[in-house]
Formats: structure tokens, sequence, C-alpha cells
């Protein structure tokens, strides 16, 4: 068998280009954020302010604009603890205007929970702090479900 001259060269250029960019690979799949599903009202501006907030933290977004009533009850999120809008990331619900660095807390430490929510909608939460809020910040509790409907808090801002 006769082979053409330079095959060999071509071959081990594929492959050692290969093995530069396999690393650089890697560090990117690392960072990588799961999918946050979110169900909203079609013409909410703060959930589509938080879902911005969400995504200039890295995570995909996809958005239903059906409302979140009807997805929140079937996910079992207690309705005392409801917001204008329900999502699902990791396998955990979250309920409002949660910070996203407690959602990416949530998905590192794999708590036995139902998920997270902020109850209501306080100024100064993600989705509720732009410039028509004046700068204002009201204090507010992340709070964790437990998957009996128990909630604890999970982080405070104060």
């Amino acid at each position: 068998m006769t082979s053409q001259p330079g095959a060999c060269t071509i071959g081990r250029r594929r492959l050692l280009l290969g093995l530069v960019a396999l690393p650089i690979a890697r560090v990117g799949d690392a960072h990588s954020r799961p999918v946050v599903e979110v169900w909203k009202a079609p013409t909410c501006g703060c959930c589509k302010d938080w879902i911005a907030h969400m995504e200039a933290n890295g995570f995909p977004v996809k958005a239903h604009d059906t409302g979140n009533n009807g997805v929140r009850l079937k996910l079992g999120m207690p309705a005392k603890l409801g917001s204008c809008h329900t999502a699902v990331v990791g396998g955990y619900v979250i309920e409002g205007h949660v910070p996203a660095r407690e959602i990416l807390r949530l998905l590192k430490g794999k708590p036995v929970a139902l998920g997270l929510t902020v109850p209501g909608m306080p100024v100064g939460s993600p989705g509720m702090d732009g410039p028509v809020y004046g700068g204002r910040v009201d204090p507010y509790d992340v709070l964790l479900v437990r998957r009996n409907g128990v909630a604890v808090v999970f982080q405070s801002y104060r």
C-alpha cells in the first residue's frame, strides 16, 4: 500500500487540532446552565425582566405566555407562596423573583425539596428592580419549599 505525500501530515494536524480544542469544549460545558422553563402572563413586564436576569446569568430560557396558576398547582407549589411566574429548572420549581445566584446554589447543593420561592413581588428583587422603582429595595426572603409544602428561609435579602 502506498500513501500520498502529505496525507499523514494532514491527518496528524487534524488530530492535534482536535486534541487542542477538546479542553476548550470541556470548559464551555462546565459553565453551561440548564434550561429554565417559565410560565407567565403574556403582558407581564416584570416576568420579562426576570427572564432577562436569568439569561444574563447564563441560563437559557423557554417561556410560555399562558399564565402560571394552573402550572403552579400541578407542580405542587402552595398558592400562598405564589407569585407572577412559575419556572422549572433542574427538576426544581422556582416561583417568582428568585435571584439566579440562589438557583445556582440550589442546583449545586441538590437538597431534597420542591424548589425555591420569593412570594409576592418584592421591589428590589430581580425583575422588580428597574428604573421605575427609583432604586427602592424592600427586604425579602428566598424560601426553600420542602416536598411537604413547608417553607424555610434559604437566603434573606436586607
